[in-house]
């Protein structure tokens, strides 16, 4: 076999630089974090509808003031009865902002939502809301005794990501603050999220729950939406 000049110095060179631009031409395109949180507040949003009778929508741009998401959350009045708490519902603003990162969710974005919720609320009018901060990443021990402080109701979810391998339920964890859901929070007390087990244990789903009895996922059609003013219960 006869080596030439090229097989000997040049070809091994080219391939050095060559190789491993294929193999980035030929490797999958790896999603933006544009993409990714554009996909993540849609996952969200069809979660919410499914499973806690939230109807929200995007807001996205430049001009969002640091809102994701917004919208209602139908829930029984106050003082319903549970026998007619799947029949009757009153709406809740919601302003929610999503969080599709690896890390854990730490205090500043507590903090974050916090103002978005009072510069919101002070623009429109002082109206009762729920502040939801969605996150694809668990939150800290922190960032949970933060949000319990805090005088601005507040929803933290937790939902893991479709590519976590971990066996986590959609909603891996959901919290709230005294100032939603206690007794003289903006709910009144009676509402609940719980996690509710199929007979063998193997499975589950979350659901809401009022006085101890389970409530429907429900939001009404577009065209049945009541018209009722920005904020009011």
């Amino acid at each position: 076999m006869i080596m030439t000049l090229f097989d000997a110095f040049i070809l091994p060179k080219f391939n050095k630089v060559t190789l491993p631009l294929l193999r980035r031409y030929h490797a999958p395109p790896t999603p933006s974090a544009t993409h990714k949180g554009v996909a993540f507040e849609k996952r969200s949003l069809r979660i919410l509808q499914e499973h806690l009778s939230m109807s929200l929508q995007r807001i996205g741009g430049k001009d969002d003031g640091g809102v994701d998401l917004r919208g209602w959350w139908w829930l029984p009045p106050p003082h319903m009865t549970v026998n007619n708490a799947n029949e009757d519902r009153r709406r809740v603003r919601v302003i929610a902002q999503c969080k599709a990162e690896k890390k854990k969710m730490g205090p500043n974005y507590v903090r974050e939502l916090e103002g978005v919720m009072h510069r919101d609320l002070t623009e429109e009018a002082p109206y009762a809301a729920v502040a939801l901060l969605i996150s694809e990443s668990a939150f800290t021990a922190s960032t949970l005794r933060l949000a319990q402080s805090s005088k601005i109701p507040l929803l933290l979810l937790h939902l893991p990501s479709d590519d976590d391998e971990s066996g986590l339920p959609v909603i891996s964890t959901a919290f709230w603050n005294s100032a939603l859901m206690g007794q003289h929070g903006i709910l009144g007390g009676g509402i609940d999220i719980r996690w509710e087990r199929s007979p063998d244990g193997s499975s589950g789903r979350p659901g809401l729950w009022y006085r101890g009895e389970r409530l429907k996922s429900w939001i009404p059609d577009p065209v049945d939406t009541p018209d009722v003013p920005e904020g009011v219960l």
